[in-house]
This record gives C-alpha cells, structure tokens and sequence, in this order.
C-alpha cells in the first residue's frame, strides 16, 4: 500500500498567477520530478500560455490530472493530453450550468467533478455523464460536517466504485470548517483518518500553494497516515 500511495500521491503546481507556477516548475525541474498535478484555475489564457511554454521545455513528462476552468479551449485540453499524457480533467459544478462541458464533450471520458460546498446541487449536474468524481477532500469533509446537499449527492453514489476516480488534497481547518490551500502545520491533515476509504481514486493531487519542497515533506506524512487509513 505505501509503495503504491508514493505513486498515487502527487505534488502540483498551483499559483495565483504565471509566476508562482513557473517558479514551481524550475523547482521541479532541480528536483528531477516528472510526474506532477496541475491546478489552472486562477490563471487566464495569456498565463496559461507562458505555463505551457515553460511545461514543455521542462522535464516533467507526466501530469495526470488537471484542474481546468471554464475559458480553456479543445486545444488545451489536446495540449495537455498529447504531451503529458494527461487522464483526468477537473471541472466544477458550474461547468454544467454555463453548458462549459459541451466545448469539451470529446472529452466526457476525462471529465471529473469537483463538488462545492454551498448546499446546492443544479439538476443539470449530471456525474453519471461523465468520468465520475474528483472528490476534493477537504470540501467533503465541509460537507460532510454540514450534512449539506453536496455532501449527499456524493455520498449516495458511495455504492458505484466507478464514480470515485481521483483526489485532490488539501488542509481542513476545524475551527473554521472550510479548505486551506496554504498549510503550516501536519495537523491539518489528521482530518483524513475519518474520510470514508471509498472517497479515494487513484490519482491523488495536492492543491496547495506551499512550495514543491514543502510539499514533498507532506507528501511523507499523507503517504504514512493514508497507508494506515486505506489498509482498514
């Protein structure tokens, strides 16, 4: 099981703007690490060029899963699964609303969604349309300590394995029960020891601002902890 997380689990670039990304990807590349996450959420089009610009001239190979937004175009899409072999494609409920997936529905077979934690669920959200989940652990465990109507539309799918495909991983801060993309203690992590083991798929992405290094110390701790919880 631990040999297997240390490969499931990914470190990711994030950033709030081309810079922060680049300055992972140059971290990467003196690191050697090839097989990496990628969130492209807050970035727009002229950014996520210079992003792909410097992926492909870096040394990673491999990005498995990849958190897009509601600008990206068939291209990029195409960008990224030729050249990086990409699986998996986040997208977010709003996608469905704004009819955002009928731009992509070539590529229904990678689409995964990430659930909210607003306590609305559109009837236009339809999973069973696509890949199935990219549970985002930290809003499920939001959900879940709301008992709110994102959380069951999830959970009442508990019975399908096919719908739970892949993660992304970041803080959960109890005192104010909501998602942190910026860590600075293990701690808020220990919140994985009572996620339910059906809620995780086979590619696991750390969205987190932290650096790549810093990363990789919580990539230790989540394969140690995880191991413990995946093997009950």
């Amino acid at each position: 099981m631990k040999n297997n997380l240390e490969k499931i689990i990914l470190v990711s670039i994030t950033g709030k703007d081309e810079n922060a990304c680049i300055e992972k990807i140059n971290e990467l590349n003196n690191l050697g690490i090839k097989e990496i996450g990628l969130f492209l959420t807050l970035l727009d089009k002229r950014q996520r060029k210079d992003v792909y610009s410097n992926l492909l001239q870096s040394k990673i190979k491999n990005i498995p899963l990849v958190h897009i937004r509601h600008d990206m175009t068939k291209d990029e899409l195409i960008l990224l699964k030729e050249n990086f072999k990409t699986k998996y494609f986040t997208i977010h409920e709003i996608n469905f609303l704004r009819n955002d997936v009928l731009k992509w529905i070539d590529f229904y077979e990678n689409l995964t969604l990430e659930m909210n934690f607003d306590n609305f669920v559109s009837k236009k959200v339809k999973v069973e349309e696509i890949r199935g989940f990219c549970v985002d652990l930290a809003h499920f465990k939001v959900g879940m300590e709301m008992l709110n109507k994102d959380f069951d539309y999830v959970y009442n799918k508990k019975d399908v394995p096919k719908y739970f495909v892949c993660n992304h991983l970041n803080g959960w801060n109890p005192e104010t029960n909501r998602d942190m993309h910026t860590v600075n203690s293990l701690e808020y992590f220990d919140y994985l020891k009572t996620m339910p083991v059906f809620l995780f798929g086979k590619c696991i992405a750390i969205e987190l601002f932290n650096p790549i290094k810093e990363q990789l110390e919580f990539k230790k701790y989540l394969v140690s902890l995880l191991s413990e919880r995946l093997k009950k």
